[in-house]
């Protein structure tokens, strides 16, 4: 390899072992040892973050495979250029026997219909497809191309992984070959910057060496690193599996009341540029859905929210958001309020309606009294604690849909709740 090249592609590992942070992937008779010592045609899709060794997997089959290794990148390639692929490997499988595999990077960045193409030469076995991508092939991946592949699925990298790297690559002849040295504290931060991402760390050792050479020193110092970088890089894509996992990790924590948790995901979803209005959304959403009757203050607070991130605006909002999120994950908890309307919801749907009682029928129309419309309907207000016994419900439905909890004003509720019935029954 050339010193042209970028330090993380002079490290890129050459065998399997040199391979790291992906140990449960590297076993005796596991799918991706069976591919790169050749007993295994299976096609696969390697799922993973940017920099836990993707492409470095489909490089080391390259090297060990006696199998034609055709690689392509779905951000340039075209349908003729695969088409292309799939007929040369026909043709080799026919002539001489010799099987394809194809390396199809950043695999998601091809439609569906694209993705489509491939199915026929997985299928009759031209090619083994080896996809690589960052997004949930749940989300990206046709269902029929992951029904036949087998699902690899990377980690991203510990900070302690990445940190033996980066020493490594330091002293490594295809690296920096001791060209400088790093204690391990600043190897350490170097790695905590990068997010699980090898790649870029590598990417930011090589930066740093290059600042300390242009200094004529040769010690990468933490003043080397914080002249070089400015915060660590979030791994969030705002259409795909982060989106989703961060906000169901966000939701989850303030549903458990845990509120440094649920800060925190709120803090990595405003670095990662995620739309702060969504996130008001979410947080009305739940003041109702966990909250609800347990402390009703909590829903005009995250209404009040959403309507200052509207007025303020970012970075200031994000006060108001920290506001909502602690005010959600402290408050007592109930679902009675989510229980309730899908039970009535669900006795709609079913059909168990029943028609409007007479008495509760609209009867400010001409005619309508003379249908019967509010007949010997009894005005609550006209009776001790506003409160009489007559039907409110129509016939044929459930009887009780919302059931409050003890937790926090419920307790106050069921304690009304339970006066109006002593004293209806009085009156029956």
């Amino acid at each position: 390899m050339t010193t042209h090249q970028p330090l993380a592609a002079r490290m890129r590992p050459t065998t399997l072992d040199e391979l790291v942070g992906q140990d449960d992937l590297i076993f005796d008779g596991s799918p991706l040892k069976g591919i790169v010592e050749g007993s295994s045609q299976a096609s696969v899709l390697l799922w993973g973050p940017p920099g836990t060794g993707k492409s470095s997997i489909a490089g080391i089959i390259g090297r060990s495979t006696d199998k034609r290794f055709i690689e392509l990148s779905a951000t340039a390639a075209s349908v003729k250029e695969v088409r292309e692929v799939f007929a040369a490997a026909r043709t080799a499988r026919d002539e001489d026997g010799t099987s394809t595999i194809l390396f199809l990077d950043e695999i998601h960045r091809f439609t569906k219909s694209q993705q489509d193409i491939l199915l026929p030469a997985v299928e009759d076995g031209s090619i083994a497809l080896i996809g690589a991508t960052t997004e949930n092939p749940s989300f990206s991946v046709i269902s029929a191309l992951q029904s036949r592949s087998i699902l690899l699925v990377l980690k991203p990298l510990e900070t302690g992984t990445i940190s033996a790297l980066l020493c490594r690559a330091i002293d490594d002849p295809r690296g920096l070959d001791g060209s400088v040295t790093a204690q391990e504290h600043v190897l350490d931060e170097i790695a905590a910057l990068a997010s699980g991402d090898s790649r870029q760390a590598l990417g930011r050792l090589e930066v740093c060496a290059q600042v300390v050479h242009a200094a004529g020193d040769t010690e990468i110092t933490p003043g080397t690193v914080a002249r070089v970088t400015g915060s660590a890089t979030q791994r969030y894509d705002r259409d795909g599996n982060q989106h989703y996992d961060v906000i169901s990790a966000f939701i989850k924590s303030m549903r458990g009341s845990d509120p440094d948790a649920a800060l925190h995901w709120l803090a990595r979803m405003i670095e990662a540029g995620e739309d702060p209005r969504f996130i008001a959304r979410r947080l009305m959403v739940h003041a109702s859905e966990d909250v609800g009757m347990a402390d009703p203050s909590v829903l005009p607070i995250a209404v009040a929210t959403a309507q200052a991130v509207a007025l303020i605006g970012m970075p200031e909002a994000r006060i108001n958001l920290a506001h909502a999120t602690v005010a959600i994950a402290t408050a007592p908890k109930s679902r009675s309020i989510v229980t309730g309307i899908d039970q009535a919801v669900a006795d709609v749907q079913a059909g168990r309606t029943g028609g409007v009682p007479m008495h509760l029928r609209d009867a400010h129309y001409p005619g309508a009294k003379a249908l019967g419309h509010g007949a010997d309907y009894l005005m609550p207000a006209d009776y001790p604690h506003s409160v009489v016994a007559q039907q409110y419900l129509p016939d044929g439905t459930g009887s009780q849909y919302y059931t409050p909890t003890t937790n926090g004003f419920e307790q106050t509720v069921t304690n009304r709740l339970s006066s109006i019935e002593q004293i209806t029954k009085g009156m029956s």
